[in-house]
């Protein structure tokens, strides 16, 4: 299996390709993440993971255009990035986008309405949120994670009160 690791860092996948604009990473290619295309060939990986990078980058949109064209038909992406109630959201000067569980919707085969963003697709196989450990011991991290809807509804009205920590995207590339 190909991994293409985005912003690898020095926590690098083993086994994958690592790519970050950083010297001092364990990258295996450098390149500025936020220029595209990177240097891969179109469907050339199985797998990429962006683990806590995607805030970084100024153009979601177009660093999901190139996710998709880097990853072959049903291939996988996975995305983590800090929520956006959470403290780490606000606190690195270098995070330039501040996103909720419901942010990817438009790459979804329904594109919440707004299919002219863009025309890539990805199926969502499922969203994660991670909350702060009082509210996990509590529940309402399984209820939250257990229930669409009620993420829905946590995420309108009660997640400044439950704070979100961390979410973990996984899709499948449909081409």
């Amino acid at each position: 299996m190909r991994i293409l690791d985005v912003g690898c860092g020095i926590n690098k996948h083993p086994g994958a390709i690592g790519i970050d604009r950083n010297p001092r990473t364990r990258a295996d290619v450098l390149c500025e993440l936020d220029h595209f295309p990177y240097p891969f060939a179109d469907g050339a990986f199985d797998r990429l993971t962006a683990i806590h990078v995607i805030e970084h980058l100024s153009d979601v949109m177009g660093a999901m255009r190139e996710f998709h064209r880097l990853v072959r038909p049903g291939g996988t992406v996975r995305i983590e990035t800090p929520h956006y109630t959470d403290f780490s959201s606000f606190c690195d000067p270098t995070h330039k986008q501040h996103l909720t569980s419901f942010s990817f919707r438009y790459f979804g085969m329904d594109n919440a309405g707004y299919g002219y963003y863009s025309d890539v697709k990805f199926r969502e196989v499922s969203v994660r949120v991670k909350l702060l450990a009082l509210w996990r011991w509590l529940g309402f991290e399984f209820l939250v994670n257990r229930f669409p809807r009620y993420r829905r509804f946590w995420e309108h009205y009660l997640c400044y009160v439950v704070r979100g920590k961390a979410m973990v995207f996984e899709f499948q590339t449909e081409k």
